[in-house]
């Protein structure tokens, strides 16, 4: 009974083939798992369609039992952020930008991947629901559009989490417990249990219960200038705010690493000190939670299912390193780290039959609070007012040689409610005819309402002249926000309080027709009408009235939202925004059809090939500032705004496939090849320094995918099950956008964070023992090649930022793709032009081992994750202006327990 958290239950789907199922007196041959991938269950080897199951005797046998062991085993899957709870799902190479975490609430951009708990969608930009997978029957992936049948969130594909119900024909409980020692890390233990009890014959109840403490292995050390700690920079902080201070060159010569300067006291830039918060191990997990089932059976044909899950995730510290300092396990922190995200997930199923037709109609509510305190300390050296908050320029009396940047110590708190209740009702024919339909309505109504507090200044009482010593922020409006307006605690700078609502209804449909007894053809439609809004206040921006005002292009409104009426009417005559789906009320309107066709022939009983054509999409998106100037109107920035609103990106996708059973059962072979187009990519922008201080969303261009998706299982021989996977992929930017030429990667360009190859070998072996006990030996290796970080050829500029910071550079690989970078104004610490480059998260391979024993009642396993120690580079991230490598775990060697009882 191995349980784990669901990002690895994901990964490990992706990156397996059913498992072996043997009969006393037949010949072995490999199981095959019923799935409902097109919302009708059949035998995954006969859905026309890519997929991929795992059932939950797999998940257990798979012997991987954390978040970056289990990415390592999706070949076509990145699974990717900061940190449990904190994580984005890209599939086949569709990717622009990571969204920032600290501002993934509010930046309103909609997730490529759809993720499902049963029927439930509860995807969510920047921080996926991170439910642990216990007592799950299966997780099932489909690659590729799936809007037909599971709406905005499929343009890439789909991932559904199955559980397991109510079992109203007989009782069942285990349990699960598991022990694991990570080298120069903190111990990790977790314990699982499930208990099954049928009330009476019509009435079954189901409980799972976990919890999972996964101990830290990365070090807060103390801060020591000089040695790959963080001295800070007035160079860097100057030309990020456009040059107020008289002479940076001269302060830099003048830090506590500088010769005869032996305090903060004599420096002119001042060094952080993080003494208090120095900590091993400090990036812990604990995970906590139940989920309750009711199973209700009025008579054969109909019954009632009701599920609630209630979770808790708490994390402290960070999962990523600083490439400055020695080793790969030390970070440097400045501020506690804190996240605390709990969640409620009630769903009902009413399943029935009328003569000829199933029905099902099915419901959700998703109740998630997320409380999360964060370093902000780098937002130093990116945000265009950097010296206004830390530096002493401006106060009476400062003279050039006295000016001093001061201790530039930040932090972030968030308070985000995330609401969502979805309805769905399906039909499903039952007749035996050569035609089948599947036809339903959705509605789905989603809130984000989040209060983002920013502490950004110096707040230790020399800087005077602008009241940061007691700053008392209110916000500028009061239409939208979820807060009592402020004033907000002193030493707050900026306030985000925004609502975000998304409401969509949709009519969806398939038809499938056998055109003969093994040729079958099938399309599917899907009508959608999503209405989105936007309110709330900043500090310093009143956003409903802003996004009203351009719904309505009243003179008088956009004029009171700080707006020139007749320049914004140019730009939205010349083309340059679009405004034309607001309402006047503030509300974006879009509605549209998505088609899916495709063509299946069952070629005999072992062997099926397909075709298919499937649209996917993401809708608008509207932005806090949109309309307005670039701070920085030189360069590539001269004359840009800000779009009102993202314009819907679409992806429409070709594949041909085969799934095959061959060799009399005991080799399986499924594989897709498939092309995909782009348009109007969305991604997420984040440029303090040149644009604005708040994240906004923006269309990059246009893409193309190639790729190859295959994964092989083969009975070697009856006690030797061989599982192997592997994803080729080709991704082309085909188009960049003018006001992004020069800044993102260009034309002909890799779309970022997908390897060009990834791949995996899983072999698991299995040996009699005395008496009704069996051994087995389980090894697993896997691959994933170069990727590159982000989309923006900001690299360089981060390395130059980072050697002045820090005195010493991160010593990872950037690839250059321009001799120019437009996306700064200022030239680098020797005086020359940026040159464009990306970082690139380097190639690695991981392994891992178990051994254990097991008479399918109890079992008793030895494991040994990451069997070589490896410290891979999952993400470098840069939201805060120098680069963080997220590392997986070292070498875990740990013991597992698991008893059923039936």
């Amino acid at each position: 009974m191995r349980k784990t958290q669901l990002s690895c239950a994901i990964v490990a789907a992706l990156a397996s083939s059913p498992l072996l199922a043997q009969e006393s007196e037949a010949p072995a041959k490999l199981e095959t798992i019923e799935v409902t991938a097109t919302k009708r269950a059949e035998s995954i080897q006969d859905v026309p369609v890519a997929v991929t199951a795992l059932n939950g005797k797999a998940l257990e046998n798979l012997g991987i039992d954390n978040f970056q062991d289990y990415v390592e085993f999706l070949p076509n899957v990145v699974f990717q952020g900061t940190g449990p709870g904190q994580n984005e799902i890209y599939i086949r190479g569709a990717a622009t930008t990571q969204s920032n975490i600290m501002l993934s609430s509010v930046q309103a951009l909609q997730p490529s991947v759809a993720f499902y708990v049963d029927e439930q969608p509860v995807s969510m930009a920047g921080r996926n629901l991170d439910v642990y997978a216990t007592d799950v029957a299966r997780v099932e992936v489909l690659p590729g559009p799936q809007g037909t049948l599971f709406g905005a969130s499929s343009q890439a594909g789909t991932i559904r989490l199955i559980t397991n119900k109510p079992d109203l024909n007989s009782f069942g409980a285990g349990f699960d417990t598991n022990i694991g020692f990570t080298k120069g890390g903190e111990m990790s233990n977790s314990v699982t249990a499930y208990f099954n009890l049928p009330l009476t014959d019509k009435l079954g109840f189901r409980v799972a219960a976990y919890n999972d403490k996964q101990g830290g292995w990365i070090d807060n050390v103390m801060n020591v200038p000089g040695e790959g700690g963080y001295i800070g920079s007035a160079v860097v902080i100057d030309r990020i705010s456009g040059g107020p201070l008289a002479d940076p060159v001269a302060m830099d010569a003048n830090r506590v690493t500088s010769p005869g300067v032996n305090s903060n006291e004599e420096a002119s830039v001042v060094s952080p000190q993080n003494d208090a918060l120095v900590e091993e191990d400090f990036n812990d997990a604990i995970y906590t939670g139940a989920r309750f089932g009711l199973l209700y059976e009025f008579n054969d044909d109909w019954d009632l299912l009701v599920q609630h899950t209630q979770q808790s995730l708490d994390t402290e510290g960070v999962f990523a390193y600083d490439p400055t300092l020695e080793g790969e396990s030390s970070a440097l922190r400045f501020a506690q780290e804190e996240n605390k995200d709990e969640f409620g997930l009630t769903t009902w199923t009413l399943e029935g039959r009328l003569e000829k037709l199933d029905l099902v109609y099915t419901g959700g509510y998703l109740d998630r609070e997320i409380d999360t305190l964060a370093d902000y300390t780098g937002y130093t050296n990116g945000g265009a007012f950097a010296a206004y908050y830390v530096c002493n320029h401006y106060e009476a009396g400062v003279e050039a040689e006295d000016q001093r940047c001061l201790d530039p110590t930040k932090y972030f708190r968030e308070d985000t409610t995330t609401t969502r209740s979805t309805h769905e009702l399906r039909f499903v024919t039952t007749m035996d005819t050569p035609w089948r339909v599947t036809a339903g309505l959705f509605y789905d109504d989603q809130e984000v309402a989040t209060v983002g507090q920013f502490k950004i200044a110096n707040t230790d009482g020399e800087l005077t002249q602008y009241g940061f010593n007691n700053l008392q922020r209110t916000l500028v409006g009061t239409d939208g926000i979820n807060s009592d307006g402020g004033p907000f605690p002193s030493e707050i700078s900026f306030i985000n309080d925004i609502t975000h609502t998304v409401e969509q209804i949709a009519v969806f449909g398939q038809f499938e027709y056998d055109i003969t007894d093994s040729l079958t053809a099938s399309v599917g439609a899907r009508w959608y009408q999503i209405d989105d809004k936007y309110t709330g206040s900043t500090s310093t921006v009143d956003v409903t009235r802003r996004v009203q005002a351009f719904g309505s292009l009243d003179p008088d409104e956009l004029a009171a939202v700080g707006l020139d009426p007749d320049a914004v009417n140019a730009a939205i005559a010349s083309g340059q925004l679009e405004t034309d789906l607001l309402g006047s009320d503030g509300v974006l309107t879009v509605d549209d059809t998505i088609f899916k066709f495709s063509l299946d022939w069952k070629v005999n009983d072992d062997l099926l090939l397909f075709a298919n054509y499937s649209e996917g999409f993401r809708p608008p998106v509207t932005n806090r500032v949109g309309g307005g100037l670039a701070k920085n109107q030189s360069g590539a920035f001269e004359n840009f705004r800000i779009p009102v609103y993202s314009t819907t990106d679409t992806l429409d996708n070709y594949e041909l496939g085969v799934k095959g059973d061959f060799l009399d059962g005991i080799l399986r072979v499924n594989a897709t090849a498939y092309y995909s187009e782009i348009s109007d990519l969305q991604t997420s922008r984040f440029d303090p320094t040149n644009i604005s201080f708040l994240v906004f969303t923006d269309n990059v261009g246009d893409a193309e995918i190639q790729g190859l998706d295959a994964d092989i299982t083969w009975l070697a021989t009856d006690d030797l099950v061989i599982n192997a996977a592997f994803s080729l992929l080709n991704t082309e930017l085909t188009s960049v956008n003018s006001e992004l030429e020069g800044i993102a990667a260009g034309v002909g360009s890799e779309l970022p964070y997908s390897a060009g190859f990834s791949g995996n070998i899983n072999a698991r072996y299995f040996f009699e023992l005395e008496g009704d006990k069996r051994g087995y030996v389980n090894g697993s290796v896997s691959y994933t090649g170069d990727r590159y970080a982000g989309m923006v050829m900001d690299a360089y500029v981060m390395e130059d930022a980072t050697q002045l910071i820090y005195g010493t550079g991160s010593g990872l690989k950037i690839e250059k793709h321009a001799d120019v970078y437009e996306g700064v104004t200022y030239t680098d610490s020797n005086g020359d032009v940026f040159e464009g480059g990306r970082y690139v998260q380097e190639s690695y391979m991981l392994a891992n081992l178990a051994v254990g024993v097991t008479n399918d009642v109890w079992k008793a396993e030895l494991y040994v994750d990451n069997v070589f120690d490896e410290s891979a580079i999952l993400n470098i991230d840069t939201q805060q202006f120098t680069p963080k490598v997220v590392t997986n775990r070292p070498r875990t060697i740990g013991v597992r327990f698991s008893y059923d009882y039936y």
